[in-house]
């Protein structure tokens, strides 16, 4: 592996801005370079440690803990303009919709990760920390998948991470997503309580599949466009999500006989190829707006990501027909 090589052990001590974090990302965002698969290695063998011990890659640390990192090669970091430039090449500008002392708020482009991983080098927070290299702290606060395009929010200080998971696990951030259906929805508001489970298939992708005894999934939706009289019959809905589960948007549409198009694990193979012929290349998943209270001041909040144009194009492909208001 080309990089540089770092032949002296270090003992890290954690400070306010890396307390919290789980000692897998805190080696990620300290070791820059160093695959994902080294990492755990150096976790498993106990290379790594703790305040002298052995930890797992899912611990927690805290203020004044030290870490033990070993002698690794670590690749090169992008600088800035790089970064950007790639990103540029690659027409996947990073637009900041908001930002303050405590969040940064994006609208990811579809084809972006959020993070480096399996075979991507750069996702969103590792270009992020690269154009801001002073930044003491940028961490995701939730995630959206690779092909879904959307509003993401980044966290600038470990309170304002903490209490916007608090938040989104006590229900309290308004989270809307426009998606397009295969089918002839009728309902103007569907509210959809069906439980989920995760699963690994063989070859170890993650999968997620309704079940009796899964987890809660709450998923509310929408009409707001209809085109019954199509071969096939398509719907634009919008999807408030309730709960966050995997995949749950995608997995209870297709339950429910509505597959979502463009949809390459859960959806109509046949259909997503005729409609990538006829101009929609991907999922048609767009993270359209997001409600939350600052998480300091307490004030309300609104984020709102326009569909994008590749999205829009398609939609207004297929004619006006019927439209209603999403919030009947």
């Amino acid at each position: 592996m080309n990089g540089l090589r770092n032949n002296a052990v270090r003992e890290v001590a954690i400070d306010e801005s890396s307390a919290g974090q789980r000692l897998d990302n805190f080696l990620v965002r300290t070791l820059k370079g160093v695959p994902k698969s080294h990492l755990y290695r150096i976790v498993r063998s106990g290379e790594v440690r703790v305040n002298g011990r052995r930890a797992g890659p899912d611990a927690r640390l805290v203020e004044g803990d030290r870490v033990r990192i070993p002698p690794v090669r670590t690749g090169e970091a992008p600088t800035p303009a790089a970064s950007i430039a790639s990103a540029a090449r690659a027409g996947e500008r990073l637009v900041v919709l908001h930002e303050d002392d405590d969040l940064v708020v994006l609208d990811k482009p579809a084809g972006v990760a959020v993070h480096g991983g399996s075979g991507i080098a750069h996702g969103v927070i590792e270009r992020l920390r690269a154009a801001r290299p002073q930044a003491r702290f940028l961490e995701l606060v939730h995630r959206l998948d690779r092909d879904t395009s959307g509003v993401l929010l980044v966290a600038k200080k470990r309170s304002a991470l903490t209490a916007l998971h608090a938040a989104w696990r006590a229900g309290e951030v308004d989270k809307r997503y426009a998606v397009l259906v295969r089918g002839r929805w009728r309902d103007a508001k569907r509210v959809v309580r069906l439980p989920v489970h995760r699963y690994t298939t063989r070859e170890g992708e993650r999968r997620v599949r309704v079940e009796d005894d899964g987890q809660h999934a709450q998923t509310t939706f929408r009409r707001v466009q209809v085109w019954p009289a199509g071969d096939p019959p398509l719907a634009l809905l919008e999807a408030e999500l309730h709960t966050g589960r995997t995949h749950q948007i995608r997995v209870h549409l297709t339950h429910l006989g509505f597959p979502l198009a463009g949809d390459d694990k859960y959806g109509d193979f046949a259909w997503n190829r005729t409609l990538a012929k006829t101009g929609l290349k991907r999922m048609f998943l767009h993270a359209a707006s997001l409600a939350l209270a600052h998480p300091r001041s307490g004030d309300a909040m609104t984020f709102v990501s326009p569909l994008p144009a590749d999205l829009a194009s398609f939609v207004a492909s297929l004619g006006a027909d019927t439209a209603h208001s999403p919030h009947a």
